[in-house]
């Protein structure tokens, strides 16, 4: 399964224009090089960061108020809006880019621009972005927030000291999928982007003209990176599940020398 992944790193190094291994020229970096001086690719990177930058500001707080709304809220029909909520998952990226540029085209003339392929990653990415808050809301226990309102804590000072402490982990997980979403993202911004370019097409374009090495060399940096922020992400849930496993034991300590702490008895009077 990972044989043409391997190859095509591999193919990075060969000292030839075509990007076979046989016949092996010899090792070079220089494709690596060229991509490196390769001024369109740059551009393409960073119009895909900001959009998936803007993706995230809009996915994270539209999932966490569709979280909140399922979870919390009791209204009727609710299984019929969770599924319009997650219908955009279901749909082709195509069928979301084409109704995304006819409604805002014909209602805002912001047709083929990069703001529009925001709002249309954003309409399923959201969605994905509530599921995550969804799994962890359910788990969260509702006499933690009703603790700190007894204490005198306004809805804003529970939401910010409770919850969003609580949902760290899934916000930060929600912010990874966003970006990675938004940056590979290709049918839906193949109509929406107008004359920009993205990332993937910029890739997709550089591929029909014919494969070559500095793509590979391209792709092999593709390939370290994924597997770097993999890692980083891997280490910063750990250590906010270690975090969170503290704080479950200090509150568990905490109630356990409140338990064993004897009340004083009241003595008679003379």
């Amino acid at each position: 399964m990972f044989a043409p992944l391997i190859y095509m790193m591999a193919v990075a190094f060969n000292d030839s224009r075509i990007p076979t291994l046989n016949p092996w020229r010899g090792f070079t970096l220089n494709w690596f090089v060229v991509m490196w001086e390769d001024t369109r690719m740059w551009q393409s990177i960073w119009k895909s960061v900001v959009i998936a930058f803007w993706v995230i500001v809009l996915s994270i707080p539209l999932g966490l108020a569709g979280a909140l709304f399922m979870v919390r809220l009791q209204v009727p029909g609710k299984p019929l809006i969770y599924s319009i909520l997650i219908s955009p998952v279901l749909m082709p990226g195509i069928i979301i880019g084409l109704s995304t540029l006819v409604f805002w085209d014909a209602s805002f003339d912001i047709g083929g621009r990069w703001q529009l392929s925001v709002l249309g990653q954003s309409s399923f990415i959201s969605a994905y972005c509530m599921l995550l808050f969804m799994a962890r809301l359910q788990r969260f226990d509702p006499t933690l927030e009703e603790a700190a309102a007894d204490l005198g804590a306004t809805p804003l000072q529970v939401f910010w000291t409770i919850m969003v402490p609580y949902m760290r982990p899934a916000i930060l997980s929600a912010v990874a999928i966003s970006f990675f979403q938004s940056f590979e993202n290709y049918n839906t911004t193949t109509f929406t982007i107008g004359n920009d370019n993205t990332f993937t097409m910029y890739i997709v374009g550089k591929v029909r003209k014919g494969v070559t090495p500095d793509t590979n060399a391209l792709a092999f940096v593709l390939v370290v990176a994924t597997v770097i922020g993999g890692v980083a992400y891997e280490l910063v849930r750990r250590r906010e599940m270690k975090r969170a496993a503290r704080r479950a034991r200090r509150a568990q300590q905490a109630d356990e020398a409140l338990v064993a702490t004897p009340t004083p008895v009241a003595q008679p009077a003379d």
